[in-house]
């Protein structure tokens, strides 16, 4: 990845002409409403050409409506932009040919096989050899073994590489992922982003959804988008310094009591039980300062500075973002 970032928070990106090779995805100003909703507003990204792009945000935020405005599934209501250097607006059928789509939900037949769905996707789109292809899949996913097992009696970490390999068969450019590891256990999830990995470091843009901190800092760069307004991007490092929060941790006997004791004091903006020790913050040091000194005299207390991780960041964000479907 090149020296240059993005800055850290979400600004209003100039239309480019022509196409630019730099960037996988380049879209400006996309809105989407269902309804009276407004799912997505104003968004503008950029993400680079084999990067690994995460997109976080809570349930409802518009994460999976902004990617199916970027695969050309669905139409914005205003924006434009380029994916593969292709119009978003006009050249969607063209798009999907160099895009794989993960969806949230296991999406091939339970009752076929894991080799016989690999070649009825290959089938599908045109891949030759379908057979062959099907089995160097299966060989580059670790599904060895696996080929005659029915995809329906597959754990949740085996669909998810099952489905994997069926997004990579044409070979795509782009891989957009929706939360692809939902209720898969860290040691498949482990497995899987090492896969993710190796197919960036071949070539391959990756854009995935998650709400998982540790896998956002697998990611080479990262945007938080809250109830279809992206608020932050960058790198994990960006995204944190841009947050502004200043945190403490304080240890005591009873963390949970001493937690609810803190929510209430104003000055803090941040409470969050960890083990034994309470994290606590705020944007305004100063003020965080003062609610803090409330407890010098509480001797059983033990208060050390402290710096903000992105879980924090995100709560942060959370807490100050306006859910607009209510």
């Amino acid at each position: 990845m090149s020296a240059h970032r993005e800055p850290v928070e979400a600004v209003p990106l100039e239309p480019r002409p022509g196409r630019d090779v730099d960037y996988a995805i380049d879209v400006q100003g996309l809105s989407k409403s269902f309804g009276p909703n407004r799912v997505v507003r104003d968004l503008s990204m950029r993400v680079k050409r084999g990067q690994i792009y995460g997109f976080l945000g809570p349930n409802g935020s518009g994460k999976t409506t902004t990617i199916r405005m970027l695969c050309g599934l669905l139409t914005p209501d205003e924006g434009h932009g380029t994916c593969l250097g292709m119009d978003i607006l006009t050249q969607g059928r063209a798009i999907r040919r160099h895009v794989g789509y993960m969806t949230q939900k296991f999406s091939l037949y339970a009752d076929l096989s894991v080799q016989e769905n690999l070649e009825f996707i290959a089938r599908i789109y045109g891949v030759p050899d379908a057979k062959k292809a099907a089995g160097e899949a299966i060989a580059s996913l670790g599904l060895e073994g696996r080929e005659r097992q029915l995809a329906g009696d597959l754990s949740g970490g085996w669909k998810q590489r099952l489905a994997l390999g069926a997004c990579i068969l044409p070979k795509p450019q782009l891989l957009l992922l929706d939360e692809p590891t939902a209720g898969v256990d860290p040691k498949a999830r482990r497995e899987f982003w090492a896969q993710i990995h190796d197919l960036a470091a071949a070539g391959v843009t990756v854009l995935v959804s998650t709400h998982y901190m540790d896998e956002a800092e697998r990611c080479h760069e990262i945007a938080y988008i809250a109830y279809g307004e992206l608020l932050a991007q960058g790198t994990v490092e960006e995204v944190v310094a841009g947050s502004a929060l200043h945190m403490w941790r304080v240890t005591g006997p009873d963390p949970a009591g001493l937690a609810r004791e803190l929510m209430e004091v104003p000055g803090i903006e941040l409470v969050a039980p960890f083990g034994t020790s309470v994290h606590v913050g705020g944007r305004d040091r100063a003020a965080l300062e003062l609610a803090i000194a409330r407890f010098a005299a509480r001797e059983e207390l033990v208060w050390r500075p402290d710096s903000p991780n992105l879980e924090d960041v995100f709560i942060d964000l959370i807490n100050r973002s306006r859910d607009n479907f209510r």
